[in-house]
């Protein structure tokens, strides 16, 4: 595996070895000792996975403290501009957002740690967007910041992208008090 630092602090994109021949391809797509050199102790305690159509932007979500997750995601099927953004007040990159594409055909995945909020919008039919989470699913913890929220800026692919009430409801950034 191959890690690349982002531009925000303490995230990674991963690249795993891949090995394909006539047949198809092998890859680990998680090695928890090769994470752990890189990123620092890990324990995973929950798989999840969604199915979504073209145009689908799921986000920017967050859990709080002491509920807090980091992910691991990846693509198993189709293609998603994954997006992050710092929230934790005392990094220097608060506020900043990375993109990055997740693809069946490229196999990154995005390391994001605790303290960061996360959304995603789909590229192809049929996406199956796949995380490893560090933390089980609190709903009282759970919180949204608006996806297409001014301050942050991001240059999302998908003109009107299919969301939820709760995704379109999402706290503004100027108005978010971090946890973290």
């Amino acid at each position: 595996m191959t890690f690349e630092e982002t531009t925000l602090i303490d995230a990674y994109v991963i690249t795993p070895n891949v090995f394909g021949d006539h047949r198809g391809y092998f890859m680990e797509s998680f090695n928890k000792k090769c994470l752990e050199e890189i990123i620092g102790p890990l324990n995973f305690v929950q798989d999840n996975q969604s199915l979504s159509s073209k145009g689908v932007l799921r986000g920017l979500h967050f859990q709080a403290p002491p509920f807090a997750q980091g992910k691991l995601v990846r693509v198993i099927k189709g293609a998603v501009n994954d997006v992050i953004v710092d929230i934790r007040k005392k990094s220097p990159t608060y506020g900043k957002s990375f993109k990055v594409l997740l693809s069946e055909n490229n196999f990154k995945m995005l390391w994001i740690p605790p303290g960061f909020a996360h959304g995603f919008e789909t590229l192809e039919n049929d996406t199956i967007f796949s995380y490893k989470v560090t933390n089980y699913y609190h709903k009282e913890s759970e919180g949204a910041i608006k996806w297409n929220d001014p301050t942050l800026n991001i240059k999302w692919d998908t003109k009107n992208p299919v969301t939820s009430t709760k995704d379109n409801e999402g706290e503004l950034f100027k108005n978010f008090t971090s946890q973290f």
